[in-house]
């Protein structure tokens, strides 16, 4: 006799089933926000509720678009910008990708390293701005240094975190079989803590773009930065929100890009809301 004849109050359970949703459907609804933003922005300026001194209109925007880059200023300002922050992310990732390693696979390193970078950590990167202008002066290397500080911590505690969650019985197993150290970290260790660097990666890549906002305030002569203080001083709210925008799209385009490596790296792994 079935457990339903046995239980009459009990129901024939009913397996939830997965909803295929196109591409095209899913970046339809993705962009039903930024739209709808834009649209209120829009309307917000034809009816006056913003005034051109307060915020410029779309419009207004679009040409101030065509205005840089027609004169070239938007091209050098982006090239300049997308240098420091690449090399300061490049830095602070290997820094970041070092140390955690170092920390979270050798019982030294975690009793010599960790407590002072954790200490470190708790420190604000934008209160080390005025110790770099005296350290480094105005010029490029103490913007590029920021940016490196700003994003070696995320990736140290995603590293190190994603190193000790390795399944110790697959270490010592391959150990067993005679594997070296370095052979270890890169076949073993390195794969199985790979969602924890791309989450770490993810955030280094966010704060990239925060602390190149605020490099850029350092007596900037070039870049995004510079071009926001230039029409900070003419009140042009046009260049001011095309600067705005582009330090979004860039740390936009940050996320797209850690998105599509852990689709390439992961491919098993399941979208979040996929099942809803």
């Amino acid at each position: 006799m079935s457990a339903a004849a046995l239980h009459p109050g009990l129901v024939r359970p009913r397996p939830q089933r997965r909803r295929a949703r196109s591409r095209t459907y899913s970046l339809t609804v993705r962009a039903l926000g930024p739209i709808a933003l834009l649209a209120l922005w829009w309307a917000a300026s034809a009816t006056g509720l913003l005034t051109p001194d307060v915020l410029a209109s779309p419009v207004e925007v679009l040409y101030a678009v065509g205005e840089l880059w027609g004169d070239g200023q938007l091209p050098d300002a982006l090239a300049t910008s997308l240098t420091r922050s690449g090399l300061g992310l490049l830095i602070g990732l290997a820094a970041g990708l070092t140390l955690g390693i170092t920390t979270g696979f050798t019982r030294l390193g975690d009793e010599l390293l960790d407590s002072s970078l954790q200490t470190l950590r708790t420190i604000p990167f934008l209160s080390l701005v005025p110790l770099f202008m005296v350290w480094f002066g105005i010029n490029e290397t103490a913007k590029i240094l920021l940016i490196a500080v700003a994003t070696t911590f995320p990736m140290y505690v995603s590293t190190s975190s994603g190193v000790r969650n390795t399944d110790p019985k697959l270490v010592e197993a391959m150990r067993s079989f005679g594997m070296g150290r370095l052979a270890l970290v890169r076949e073993v260790v390195l794969p199985g803590a790979l969602p924890s660097l791309l989450a770490g990666l993810r955030l280094s890549m966010t704060l990239s773009v925060i602390a190149l906002i605020a490099a850029e305030e350092i007596n900037a002569t070039a870049g995004i930065g510079y071009l926001m203080s230039q029409a900070q001083s003419y009140a042009r709210t046009d260049i001011l929100a095309v600067c705005i925008l582009v330090y979004g799209l860039l740390g936009l385009t940050a996320d797209i890009v850690v998105r599509l490596l852990e689709r390439g790296l992961m491919p098993w792994r399941t979208p979040q809301g996929a099942r809803r």
